[in-house]
């Protein structure tokens, strides 16, 4: 389902996987929408309370709050479990392959730890193989120095 929602009526997706978020990229990108709007819809399930919780579109939402917009396109998901919503956030960052490997990881860990997924199943879900997975998942073990030039691309 397609539409637009105000923009106060979006919740965020408590399990973000993106962690780091540039001030001056979402700068660029809320200048950008307030020229040509947002290109691609936000996507959103809604709870029962009638607000509707962020799956995917986080910087845009950042972005067109920046720009002051009071409306987003929206594309409603009919979404019940977490889990769900969790692999679509995921699914749709990893697709696009701009998270960092860590925050990448971090959020395979969620699927594994919080919703009990196993390697083989997180796999699937996001179109990966198993051994990617598994070796994404060993970079949380590194030292926290070594994880912090991971994630800042040294």
């Amino acid at each position: 389902m397609d539409g637009a929602v105000p923009i106060e009526q979006i919740i965020p997706n408590r399990n973000q996987p993106r962690q780091n978020f540039n001030a001056k990229q979402l700068t660029e990108l809320a200048a950008s929408i307030r020229t040509s709007g947002i290109l691609q819809p936000l996507t959103v399930r809604e709870t029962d309370d009638g607000q509707f919780e962020l799956i995917a579109g986080e910087r845009r939402l950042r972005a067109a709050k920046e720009a002051d917009l009071e409306t987003v396109p929206v594309y409603i998901l009919s979404v019940d479990a977490d889990v769900e919503m969790m692999e679509y956030a995921l699914i749709e960052n990893v697709q696009r392959v701009d998270l960092n490997p860590l925050e990448e990881a971090e959020g395979y860990a969620i699927l594994s730890g919080k919703y009990d997924l196993s390697q083989d199943e997180i796999a699937k879900r996001v179109g990966k193989s198993r051994p990617s997975i598994t070796n994404s998942l060993r970079l949380l073990k590194l030292p926290p120095e070594i994880k912090s030039n991971v994630k800042s691309g040294d």
